[in-house]
Formats: C-alpha cells, sequence, structure tokens
C-alpha cells in the first residue's frame, strides 16, 4: 500500500505541477527529459531559448507539459501517455530512449528529437529506410567518433591502451561501441571495454578497468556514462587517467578534450524546428535532420591536470 501511495506521490510531482499551472487559451506542447543531467540540461535550455526567440515563451503564449523520466521505463511511458491526454500539439524528446518511446506509442502528434542517434540507428525506420510520418528534429550520426578517437593521439601520443563502458540495451551505445573498437584498431590502441547498463554499477566496472593499467578513458555518447559521468570522472582523477570523450557538454564536465555537437545548439536547432511547426502546422518542409554544429573543444584545467598541450583549432568550454 505504502509503494501505491509513493507511486502516486511521484507521479503526481513529476506531472501534477505544469498541469495545475495551465492557463486556458495558451497552447500545450509537451518536453520528455531521459533524467537529470547537466548535459541534456543544454539541449533543453537552447530549444527552450529557441522557442522564446521565435515568438513562443512558456506561460505567456505556450504551456510546456514537462516531464522527467528518472531513468525509469515505467515512469517514462507515463510522462509520454500524460502528454499525449493532454492534447500536446507537439512533443519534444531530450535523448534517444525518449525519442523511440514516444515514436512507438505515438503515430500522430509531431515528435521533435534532440540529442539522439538518427532513425536508422534507433531502429525506427521502415523496411524502406523511411522514418515515421511525425518524427521530425534533429539526430547525429556516429562519424564525429572517429575524429574523437583520433584526436586522443593527437593530445597525448603516449596511450597505447584505452577503456570504455557501454550500455549494451541501447542501440546508439553499441553502434558508437562497435565504432570505437574499429577506430581503435586502425590507430593501433588496445581497448578494454564492459558493459555498463545502469549508473549504480558504473563505479566498479569502471574501476576494474583502472585496475587493467589503461592510459586513458573514453566516454562515450551513452545515458549510463551520462548520468554516472561524475562517478567515472572522480575514479579516473583519482588513477591519474585522463577522460576523453565525443561529446562537448561531457567536456564542459570535466572531460579532457572532444569532437563532437555543441549541445545548446542541437537543442537550439530542434526549437527553431518545432517554432516552425507552431507557427505553421502544415508546413511541408520539416524532416529529421543532422545536427550541424560540430567542434573541437577543450577543457583547460582537465587538460592542465594531465599535462596536456592543446594547440590551434579548440575552443575553450568554461
Amino acid at each position: 500500500m505504502k509503494k501505491g501511495i509513493l507511486l502516486l506521490s511521484s507521479i503526481i510531482f513529476l506531472f501534477g505541477c505544469t498541469s495545475n499551472s495551465s492557463k486556458s487559451g495558451l497552447r500545450k506542447i509537451a518536453f520528455v527529459d531521459a533524467f537529470e543531467d547537466a548535459t541534456l540540461a543544454q539541449a533543453k535550455q537552447g530549444f527552450y531559448d529557441a522557442l522564446k526567440q521565435n515568438g513562443f515563451e512558456d506561460k505567456k503564449n505556450i504551456d510546456i507539459v514537462y516531464s522527467n523520466a528518472q531513468n525509469s521505463i515505467p515512469t517514462l511511458i507515463q510522462g509520454i501517455n500524460y502528454a499525449i491526454s493532454q492534447k500536446v500539439e507537439l512533443i519534444a524528446t531530450n535523448a534517444t530512449l525518449p525519442t523511440i518511446t514516444t515514436a512507438q506509442r505515438e503515430k500522430t502528434i509531431p515528435i521533435f528529437m534532440m540529442v539522439s542517434s538518427s532513425p536508422k540507428m534507433a531502429g525506427l525506420t521502415d523496411h524502406s529506410g523511411n522514418p515515421p510520418g511525425n518524427l521530425f528534429g534533429v539526430y547525429e550520426d556516429l562519424n564525429y567518433i572517429d575524429t574523437s578517437i583520433a584526436i586522443i593521439k593527437t593530445l597525448k601520443p603516449s596511450v597505447k591502451k584505452l577503456a570504455a563502458i557501454y550500455n549494451q540495451s541501447e542501440p546508439q551505445s553499441v553502434d558508437a561501441y562497435n565504432r570505437i573498437v574499429a577506430q581503435s584498431k586502425a590507430l593501433g590502441i588496445e581497448l578494454e571495454v564492459l558493459p555498463a547498463n545502469n549508473s549504480a554499477e558504473t563505479q566498479l566496472i569502471v574501476e576494474s578497468l583502472l585496475a587493467k593499467k589503461v592510459d586513458a578513458f573514453f566516454a562515450l555518447p551513452d545515458n549510463t556514462v551520462f548520468a554516472s559521468f561524475e562517478t567515472i570522472l572522480q575514479s579516473c582523477n583519482k588513477a591519474g587517467v585522463p577522460v576523453f570523450t565525443s561529446e562537448a557538454g561531457l567536456v564542459k564536465r570535466g572531460a579532457v578534450a572532444a569532437y563532437g555537437a555543441d549541445l545548446y545548439k542541437w537543442g537550439f536547432q530542434a526549437g527553431e524546428q518545432a517554432a516552425a511547426y507552431l507557427k505553421d502546422p502544415n508546413i511541408k518542409t520539416l524532416k529529421p535532420e543532422l545536427v550541424k554544429v560540430r567542434k573541437r573543444v577543450f577543457n583547460a584545467q582537465a587538460a592542465a591536470k594531465f599535462g596536456i598541450q592543446v594547440g590551434e583549432g579548440f575552443e575553450e568550454v568554461k
């Protein structure tokens, strides 16, 4: 009985606040987050800012029905179902799992994805390779991961053994894992990888990898990595092992360097699409599109900690 009360309380907390604050006459849209995360928060802010710059502001002329799945599939489904029940005009999905889950459950309401792998990689295309007709927004492919691995050898040529974790249940994580296996082999880097399917087990798995005397750690584009990055970073720093990544948002959180999408601009790009739809629901030019802004970034404090000299062509994140 107590568990039922707690679950009901959680649902009210996650979804009830938005509903109670809804004002008559406001157009409703939904935003579904995968979990609380500083990296995903950058994309969310970009999305909201793009809407605002295009004349759509929460609680002024739109009502954003916000939900956060807290890394829980049942909670994610509840949030999506609640948004649908509110008859929202569109659903924004932040990260791959909310995109997949929403696209599987809703075939009419437009979905605007961000921080997501391509529809093909996410398993959302039909036998002809076409994405769902209601799926829009911005995705990333995996070509940038090759550059991110190459950056490691550029900035720290002594790296011979690289560690990583990946989530076996996430399509984009498995695809990224396959990519770093091939690229590491091409660069003559030995790879030590273990699966980690939830953040609770991350620390033990990372420490077992560090015990193999690796020279660097690579943080993949993975929800488990995003959710437990500070734990990964703390263990690696303690062991004297620099962390590299393909995600600019993780560099801001303490990784040394990356070549990847700017998460804020990724969300902003998706927000511009959503704003175009709100201005004209009959618009025919929208489609899933590749993220536009990628860049080489570095964290000066992290680089200095490991004596890594970063040359021209990199932008410092603060």
